[in-house]
């Protein structure tokens, strides 16, 4: 009891302080020089030592798998389970990739946040208007180029449970348009770190577990159901328990 409590102490006068005074900074920087350097290097500079650390003063190891399935030079959709806010920081801070993120719109109106994603070209998208989001998917297609990959939460929101859920269609969408294998990522570990709804941090171990990409070539709108079901069966592998394997899949 004495250990979490001194935790406590230590998350809510120095961790997230130090936390709020870093993304004032690096969001700042990234204003900065991001007309100068472009996003990719801007990120490189900014977002990937920003989220670096925040894992290292939460006390969070994070382990990485699968990196020999990308390769260098490729886009992709890339396409996570979305378990915590933790996955931000452990995707970029370790895969390691130029990234484009879709993001709720929401996001847009978080200080210094907002503004520093959308100067790094990360996607908006409005939920609750199905033209609006495919309007703002459009418009960063011309950007998914030469290595620059988009990464998804294709359940759409956070598992409350740690469970895999049913993934909807945009990123698989997406990779039929643009003609791009899709790229499965397993997180394991960020739901005990920060469970959704609890503001209790847990140090602990992460794994990034990268999958073998998902072919679109010669597939059409008519094997979406497949892609996704493919998609969704490389993520579940590597997740223990059963629970997470045998939920409906239906996209």
């Amino acid at each position: 009891m004495m250990v979490r409590m001194l935790h406590m102490v230590y998350v809510w006068l120095f961790l997230v302080p130090v936390m709020l005074l870093a993304t004032a900074l690096f969001g700042l920087l990234c204003l900065l020089i991001v007309p100068a350097l472009g996003p990719a290097r801007t990120a490189r500079l900014t977002a990937v030592p920003w989220a670096r650390l925040g894992l290292f003063l939460s006390g969070i190891k994070v382990h990485l798998h699968g990196l020999e399935n990308i390769r260098p030079g490729q886009s992709y959709v890339i396409t996570a389970n979305h378990l915590s806010h933790f996955d931000i920081w452990v995707l970029y801070g370790w895969l390691g990739m130029d990234l484009r993120w879709v993001m709720k719109q929401e996001l847009r109106h978080v200080p210094v946040i907002g503004i520093s994603c959308a100067a790094l070209g990360h996607v908006f998208i409005d939920r609750s208007n199905r033209d609006a989001a495919l309007a703002s998917l459009n418009a960063a297609r011309e950007e998914i180029t030469a290595g620059t990959s988009i990464l998804f939460f294709p359940e759409g929101t956070r598992s409350r449970d740690g469970s895999l859920k049913p993934f909807k269609k945009g990123a698989f969408n997406m990779a039929l348009d643009l003609q791009l294998p899709v790229l499965p990522v397993t997180l394991q570990g960020t739901w005990e770190v920060l469970p959704p709804g609890s503001l209790q941090l847990t140090p602990g171990e992460v794994h990034i577990t990268v999958h073998a990409p998902v072919a679109v070539k010669g597939r059409s709108e008519a094997d979406l159901d497949d892609l996704a079901g493919e998609t969704r069966d490389a993520i579940a592998s590597a997740l223990s328990g059963e629970r997470s394997r045998t939920l409906s899949r239906t996209v």
